[in-house]
């Protein structure tokens, strides 16, 4: 399994001049997970363009939580349906050479 790279929360909230309380909101609306080692919280590394994204919803935006969970889940549902849409596109060219 490869380990991924972590960032801590505080170094997110330095950078970005995001409040720490943004991140707490977010792990009670359980759209992020946070990791926890000794006091200190991190995410995944991988998880970072979703955190920008998140950010941008609610700061540039002014989007509430709620909202937020909203536009994740359905973007999300989105992915999976493009996914599976080129698995389908993808089988009929298939069946298509055959003809």
């Amino acid at each position: 399994m490869i380990k991924q790279e972590l960032i801590s929360i505080q170094t997110i909230c330095d950078s970005y001049d995001v409040p720490f309380s943004f991140f707490e909101d977010l792990r009670n609306y359980e759209i992020i997970s946070l990791q926890e080692e000794g006091a200190i919280y991190y995410i995944e590394e991988n998880t970072l363009p979703q955190v920008e994204r998140i950010m941008r919803l609610h700061f540039d935006l002014h989007i509430n939580m709620e909202g937020i969970d909203v536009i994740i889940n359905l973007l999300n549902k989105i992915d999976q349906l493009e996914k599976q849409n080129n698995i389908l596109k993808n089988d009929l060219q298939f069946y298509r050479k055959d003809e």
